[in-house]
């Protein structure tokens, strides 16, 4: 009985060991590919999930990194300025506009950079006095000529179209009023990396095609309110310096015209103390209308 009883426990062990058994059991090897699977599954979707969210992370910085450099970009360009003066066309007058002093004189040298030019500007500069120098082809031909321009326009002071080879346009046609316009324009622009903003024609003569040509150009056309420095007695430079401070026509907004002189190179220091005694400011030709 004892011996039949152990050999019923022996084979109860027995059957129970293989039931426990994974290798006996399918439904358990099942279940476990099936984790294995699933747990698979899930670690995938979850890597592609972070690769997504990351991706789009990455998107968004650049996005946000590309409106950071907008913004500084446009804090750091500074904003135009409004015009403070216009030319008034009808007699090339400097008129204030925006609350801008009225009691003040715009200086302008033609025929530059002949022989005294940079000199006029040198002189000019250390006076804190800005200035238009209306340049002609004719004097930018050579490479000293072209260093004498780049100097000018490296102090500041802004240059002006006054043709290629001062000639007095009515008597030439449109064709050719356009090349000694246009062309001087492309030359300077080589010269010092801009083209001119300001345009006077030689012996103050236009016609409708050079004033048409100049809007189109973008720049602003001017003759002057007095100059003297071509005549015989004002070839001299006290002679020059009284007759510029002290003329009739001597009134707010005056467009002065000068040349670049020996006589009025050493006339000049003069005429600019000349005029701030009588209260007088200088226009500077970067807040003129229509200037960009």
């Amino acid at each position: 009985m004892i011996h039949a009883k152990w050999m019923l426990m022996a084979a109860g062990l027995a059957l129970l060991t293989a039931c426990s058994s994974g290798e006996d059991n399918p439904a358990a090897t099942d279940t476990n590919n099936e984790t294995e699977e699933t747990t698979s599954e899930t670690t995938s979707e979850t890597k592609e999930e972070s690769s997504k969210d990351s991706a789009e992370e990455d998107a968004e910085a650049e996005v946000t990194e590309e409106e950071d450099a907008e913004e500084t970009a446009a804090e750091e360009e500074p904003a135009q300025a409004e015009p403070l003066y216009r030319v008034n066309p009808a007699n090339s007058a400097v008129e204030p506009i925006a609350g801008a002093n009225p009691q003040a004189v715009l200086i302008t040298i033609d025929d530059a950079p002949d022989k005294q030019g940079v000199a006029m500007a040198e002189t000019l500069k250390e006076l804190n006095v800005p200035a238009i120098f209306f340049v002609n082809g004719h004097f930018i031909d050579t490479e000293e000529e072209e260093e004498n321009l780049k100097k000018i326009h490296d102090m500041g002071f802004a240059i002006g179209n006054h043709t290629y080879s001062h000639p007095n346009l009515k008597t030439i046609p449109e064709d050719q009023q356009r090349e000694e316009i246009v062309s001087l324009n492309d030359r300077i622009e080589e010269i010092i990396g801009e083209r001119p903003e300001f345009f006077r024609a030689p012996h103050g003569v236009n016609t409708d095609f050079s004033r048409a040509l100049v809007e189109e150009e973008g720049m602003v056309l001017m003759n002057w309110t007095f100059g003297y420095d071509w005549e015989k007695q004002y070839m001299d430079a006290t002679a020059l310096a009284d007759i510029m401070v002290n003329t009739e026509f001597m009134r707010d907004g005056a467009n002065l015209l000068m040349h670049d002189r020996v006589w009025t190179a050493e006339a000049l220091p003069a005429i600019v103390q000349g005029l701030e005694d009588k209260g007088y400011e200088f226009i500077d030709p970067d807040t003129i209308e229509g200037v960009e």
